[in-house]
């Protein structure tokens, strides 16, 4: 690893200052390389941190532009973004608060095509996605391609998260199996959604990532994390790793395909 230049011991001190990352464990921040799929509710709070940490290389999907009704809780965006698409206005906002972060934009839609080839450089995966045929997709993808990953889920009040650590935690297809049926979940225009509840989980999914990437702390292994906002509650729930888990059990996948399943947690997360 690198020696940190003068200016980057002063831009990181707070973190220098912490026992559990230090000088040793800012090089490995600034080192690491993070992909964010999803520039919306979940993904925007995310890069923020994540780039304001120092993360030496954040590569960001999405096929979307920003528009109007993104602004309630999408704050990596703004009235002057409208019709731009996000992982553009994503990586000017990145830039704008550190000018030494790679950004690499992906404009598109990730399958099961192009995933694999797509995370493969990256350290730590941040699922902001708001479907869960992408859910199901990335969890996949991360379990082959050995990538630790966060999940994260909100709706309304509520939101949910879990950090996976391939073939030695629960993955979210341990937990929840498949998607669920068409119309079993409401969809984004129905439910809504309090924007601060996707800062929240947006918040704790950069923090997952950082602690993956500096060995600090305890990550969210087998351990599904609830919030409600209405109660002002956290939950924890512990889960356990399914050995006959259809994506990470002894007979798992071996091979992706997409899943063709429409519901969405809410659309533009």
């Amino acid at each position: 690893m690198r020696e940190l230049e003068a200016d980057e011991i002063e831009r990181y001190s707070r973190h220098i200052l912490l026992q559990d990352i230090g000088v040793e464990g800012q090089q490995r921040i600034c080192a690491s390389k993070v992909f964010v799929i999803g520039a919306g509710g979940l993904g925007s709070p995310a890069l923020y941190y994540l780039a304001a940490a120092g993360v030496g290389e954040i590569g960001v999907a999405d096929g979307d532009s920003v528009d109007l009704s993104n602004l309630q809780r999408q704050i990596l965006h703004s009235e002057d973004d409208l019709g731009r698409a996000k992982v553009l206005s994503a990586k000017a906002k990145i830039n704008a608060i550190n000018s030494k972060v790679k950004v690499n934009p992906y404009h598109g839609v990730l399958d099961a095509s192009n995933i694999l080839s797509v995370i493969k450089d990256y350290d730590f995966i941040v699922d902001g996605t708001d479907s869960f045929a992408a859910k199901f997709l990335i969890n996949d993808a991360c379990i082959l391609a050995k990538k630790p990953f966060s999940h994260a889920g909100i709706l309304r009040f509520t939101g949910q998260t879990i950090t996976v650590d391939p073939f030695r935690s629960a993955c979210y297809a341990c937990i929840f199996n498949a998607p669920p049926p068409a119309g079993a979940v409401p969809n984004c225009s129905e439910a809504g959604i309090l924007g601060s509840v996707a800062g929240i989980l947006g918040a704790i999914q950069a923090t997952e990532a950082l602690k993956v990437i500096t060995g600090a702390g305890s990550p969210l292994y087998n351990t599904l994390f609830g919030f409600d906002a209405l109660a002002m509650t956290f939950r924890k729930v512990a889960v356990k790793r399914n050995p006959n888990c259809r994506t990470c059990g002894a007979n798992g996948i071996r091979e992706l395909a997409d899943y063709e399943q429409p519901a969405c947690e809410l659309k533009n997360a």
